[in-house]
């Protein structure tokens, strides 16, 4: 048995959002600047169509029925993505516009976000790039509640939904204070990832540590996790100080290592390397300005990796 077509337009959605956050009828009427009779009319033809009851009038307001609730929660969604759809068709005819909230981990930000911003405030004026620097286990969360609107994320294994292109693959290294050398072996040689496990180290508690425990797992190696903390600057300054050791990508700690205060150690048996996703939700539109801030992020990673800046593989 075919079910009845249903029509509910974009209006009378956005007069039922008026009136569940209305603290009355007689407000909603004045915020929409329609009469209150049409406001009535609307919800009532929609409850006629659906065949539920949207709302329980009483002397006291308005309250949202369950099947009120959830309508009201895709309203939102729905007019939402409707007036982000009209300000993208309107954008095509202008310059490239509009705010985009980036998502980066500490370190994929040290390398990034710099010749980014750059780039985008000297290309694309019009284009506000905000730019979020949170540990990994951070952005996923914010990725699907719109926090951010892109994200470079490590680890897929429980975001497999969204829709990323896989943008580099990044060697792991040993990093150790100069002073603090733990190893016979010179810091000119590598170092058997078995042999990080008879040394003091200090790591993240997600994102990187996820990744580092799979290799642990796989080459039945426990390291000797001493400290454990989500600031990966006081990491840095802990591993400079002689407080312990540390595996990172480049990019974390370049700086320190131009300047002397730590040594880059590659890792072999085996060599150690994390994959980097950029990352977009795929139940939402992406905006020009994103589309734009997706394009020019893959142009800078390749040059920057051509430049030996950011040390990894392009894939």
């Amino acid at each position: 048995m075919q079910s009845k077509a249903i029509t509910v337009d974009i209006r009378s959605l956005k007069y039922f959002l008026a009136i569940s956050e209305a603290p009355s009828l007689s407000v909603a009427s004045q915020v929409l600047g329609v009469a209150q009779p049409s406001l009535s009319q609307s919800v009532q033809k929609m409850e006629d169509e659906l065949g539920v009851k949207l709302l329980d009038r009483s002397p006291r307001g308005i309250r949202l029925t369950e099947e009120g609730y959830v309508l009201f929660d895709h309203a939102k969604r729905i007019c939402s993505d409707m007036d982000r759809c009209i300000e993208d068709i309107r954008e095509l005819s202008q310059s490239v516009r509009g705010t985009v909230a980036f998502g980066m981990p500490p370190s994929a930000s040290m390398v990034l976000s710099v010749p980014l911003a750059e780039t985008i405030r000297l290309e694309y004026p019009d284009v506000r790039l905000k730019v979020v620097e949170a540990i990994s286990g951070y952005l996923a969360p914010w990725l699907e509640d719109g926090t951010v609107d892109l994200a470079l994320l490590y680890d897929l294994k429980d975001v497999e939904k969204y829709s990323g292109t896989h943008v580099i693959d990044e060697e792991l290294y040993f990093y150790s204070a100069p002073d603090a050398w733990p190893f016979e072996t010179s810091p000119d040689q590598p170092i058997p990832f078995r042999e990080l496990a008879k040394v003091d180290m200090i790591l993240p508690t997600s994102g990187l540590r996820n990744t580092i425990r799979r290799y642990e797992e796989a080459q039945d190696v426990t390291l000797n996790v001493v400290v454990e903390m989500d600031a990966m600057r006081q990491i840095i300054e802990l591993v400079a100080r002689g407080s312990g050791y540390a595996i990172f990508a480049p990019a974390a700690c370049q700086k320190q290592v131009d300047r002397g205060e730590l040594l880059q150690v590659p890792i072999i048996e085996p060599v150690m390397t994390r994959p980097v996703h950029l990352v977009r939700h795929p139940d939402r539109v992406s905006t020009r300005a994103g589309r734009t801030i997706e394009e020019v992020t893959l142009k800078i990673v390749r040059e920057l990796v051509s430049r030996g800046i950011w040390q990894g593989k392009v894939i």
